[in-house]
């Protein structure tokens, strides 16, 4: 068993083993990505580390229970309408949604950038929900909705990072920091440091360390008791977001973080 394998095993109780079917199984389901939403047999294969046989035998039985489907014309799998029956029962993140809905479509119409609504999960910054603005010239790989993101890039994760208490920003730097353009930080230090910066300042503006040539800015949500509930980012061309190296609907963002803050009771 390799060391991640040994890992995932140290979190299950004495005596309870991994039932490697159903881990080989939801491995097929993860290799699936917004980028890469159709795959082969092959390629799903080789992705899990399986042979075609099992890999075809255990898609099948995702196939019958409508978790995957298969194209005969271009014969690659894709996920399927079960996991989207599956995920409305999610409860992580679903009143922040329901309450942030309104406020997201009136932050993108008015910015005309995209807008985002983050929570923390284990490190992370998933995303529960998204509202796209129109625009054509805009080409770049958006944070669907269910993703997830390591907390050292965006305005909106960089935001969660510096709201999370001494333990949870320690087990968030100690995860995989992508360097997804030359301005990504990815030194856990700089990282802290910069944390401690974001929340004096309430609010943060990442240039270039996503994709070079878009800015995000993010802002923090806070529940009615004061806690934590998420954060309110957008994100578009430099020129859209920070035409002057300063956040330009910075006031309309925390203001619609303040009115969904006011909507949601302490956890």
């Amino acid at each position: 068993m390799d060391s991640a394998g040994d890992s995932r095993t140290a979190k299950l109780p004495p005596g309870v083993p991994i039932v490697r079917a159903l881990d080989r199984a939801i491995a097929l389901l993860r290799a699936f990505r917004p980028e890469q939403p159709r795959l082969g047999l092959s390629e799903l294969a080789r992705q899990v580390g399986l042979d075609k046989g099992t890999t075809r035998r255990l898609l099948q039985t995702l196939q019958l229970n409508e978790l995957v489907e298969h194209d005969d014309r271009s014969q690659t799998y894709a996920l399927a309408v079960g996991l989207i029956e599956l995920g409305s029962a999610v409860t992580t993140g679903r009143e922040l949604r329901d309450v942030a809905g309104p406020y997201l479509t009136e932050i993108a119409e008015k910015t005309g950038a995209t807008s985002f609504l983050w929570v923390h999960i284990s490190g992370r910054a998933l995303c529960v929900d998204r509202v796209r603005a129109s625009l054509p010239h805009v080409d770049a790989t958006w944070f669907a909705v269910g993703a997830q993101a390591p907390l050292n890039c965006g305005g909106g994760p960089r935001v969660i990072l510096a709201y999370l208490d001494e333990a949870q920003r320690r087990q968030a730097l100690a995860l995989e920091l992508p360097k997804r353009a030359p301005a990504s930080q990815t030194d856990p230090e700089l990282l802290w440091r910069e944390a401690d910066r974001i929340r004096t300042q309430g609010w943060e503006l990442a240039a270039d360390d996503f994709f070079i040539g878009l800015t995000g800015v993010g802002v923090p949500i806070f529940d009615r008791g004061g806690a934590l509930a998420g954060a309110l980012s957008i994100s578009s061309l430099t020129s859209i977001v920070a035409p002057e190296g300063r956040p330009a609907h910075l006031d309309a963002l925390q203001d619609a973080a303040m009115r969904i803050g006011a909507r949601l009771l302490p956890a």
